[in-house]
């Protein structure tokens, strides 16, 4: 069984929170404990309602003031796939976590009140989702119960909406009018909306064919683990282990190992401890070379003729995350699936606007949320790359080695 991982935004008060709740009460993915306890907590439990929100509004701030503030992760399945859901806030101070919970997602759901249209926040979460490269959109018209399921103001906001995604370039648009509250074309088709031919959300969630999004021409195998038993029966035994990111290795490729730059040839592959014919992304999987080199966690195996960026000078485009502000000279810790190495922020380039993707040279601080292109000096050359072409390998995060916490997210170009 495959899984789809998936993050909803929108602005406040659209009702991510709701749809949520909707699809794990309506697929039974909810327990019975769980279940008794948001019906005592609900507002509207003396008309026998349930506040489907609160299934996924964990903390105590977002239950008292109604809205979002941290990326809830939920899980459920059904018979056809297993599925990650990352619930983002729609308040423009929370963009780092949208960005977070998007960085990790196959698909984005991105909710429109079917009495406001596209406003501010769908604009600005659209762009970003198309910074970060997100392969699928869905756009659910929620509320529609509120404009008595008019096929007009759906109609409207569709034809608005897709001379947006034209614009950014975005390739796997969706739309489906829904009611988060009452169920409408969430798991059943919606009676209140003949007019409407296409999917319901969880048809679509449970079919959207997300293995395609993998790249199988390049091969990016990044060395989580270096595999040593030195017992009696396994005594040269060296296997290296990680999870293949694109592409497919078998017996007999000729690869290279960057950043060195050491060519060997695969002696075997390994699958769940069994040699198997070839491991494919996004299999975890132990490969073993003919030759004996010294290989270390973060170090990168590519086929050999497989063209990769290596270099110490990163151009990155970055979304900040840290409370203090970014300034050019800081040093951090560069990590790029698993090598980490240290760096140091060479240069500010220009600030993205999330709102209009314009780009501002002249401003005087990057702060909390922003958005903007640097150029990162490491201590060592890294094997990148860049996010726009291979997103499996185009990612990284800054850290702060002092806090040992992360201050940026980076799409490496």
């Amino acid at each position: 069984m495959d899984l789809l991982r998936f993050i909803t935004a929108g602005s406040v008060d659209d009702g991510k929170s709701t749809l949520i709740g909707r699809l794990l009460y309506d697929t039974d993915s909810i327990k019975v404990d769980q279940l008794e306890t948001i019906q005592k907590q609900s507002k509207n439990k003396s008309e026998g309602e349930i506040d489907l929100a609160l299934f996924t509004d964990g903390l105590r701030a977002e239950r008292e003031q109604g809205i979002t503030i941290d990326v809830a992760y939920k899980y459920f399945n059904t018979e056809k796939r297993k599925f990650i859901i990352a619930d983002a806030p729609g308040h423009i101070q929370y963009t780092r976590n949208m960005v977070t919970g998007a960085s990790n997602s196959d698909l984005i759901i991105i909710l429109v009140d079917a009495r406001l249209g596209v406003i501010e926040q769908t604009r600005r979460h659209t762009i970003l989702a198309s910074l970060l490269q997100l392969p699928h959109v869905v756009v659910t018209i929620n509320k529609m119960d509120m404009v008595d399921f008019s096929q007009e103001v759906y109609d409207s906001i569709v034809a608005e909406y897709s001379k947006m995604a034209e614009s950014l370039k975005i390739k796997d648009v969706k739309f489906i009018p829904i009611s988060a509250l009452n169920g409408d074309n969430i798991v059943n088709p919606s009676a209140n909306m003949p007019w409407f031919k296409g999917e319901t959300l969880l048809h679509l969630l449970e079919n959207v064919n997300v293995a395609q999004d993998i790249n199988y021409d390049e091969s990016r195998f990044p060395v989580q683990y270096v595999i040593r038993p030195q017992s009696d029966d396994l005594h040269d035994y060296r296997g290296y282990a990680g999870k293949v990111l694109s592409g497919t290795y078998k017996k007999g490729d000729r690869v290279t190992v960057l950043p060195d730059g050491i060519e060997s040839v695969v002696e075997a592959v390994e699958v769940h401890g069994l040699e198997v014919e070839e491991a494919f992304a996004p299999q975890s999987a132990v490969i073993r070379l003919k030759d004996d080199i010294d290989i270390n966690r973060g170090d990168l195996i590519v086929k050999q003729s497989d063209i990769i960026k290596i270099s110490q000078d990163v151009q990155a485009t970055i979304c900040w995350m840290d409370n203090r502000p970014l300034v050019k000279g800081n040093k951090y810790l560069l990590q790029v699936q698993s090598k980490r190495v240290r760096c140091v922020i060479k240069e500010i380039n220009y600030k993205i606007d999330v709102n209009t993707l314009e780009r501002h040279e002249d401003f005087d601080q990057v702060g909390l949320n922003d958005v903007v292109n640097v150029t990162i000096k490491t201590a060592s050359p890294i094997a990148y790359d860049s996010y726009n072409t291979l997103r499996a390998n185009g990612g990284a995060i800054l850290i702060d080695e002092t806090a040992h916490t992360t201050v940026a997210g980076c799409m490496l170009q």
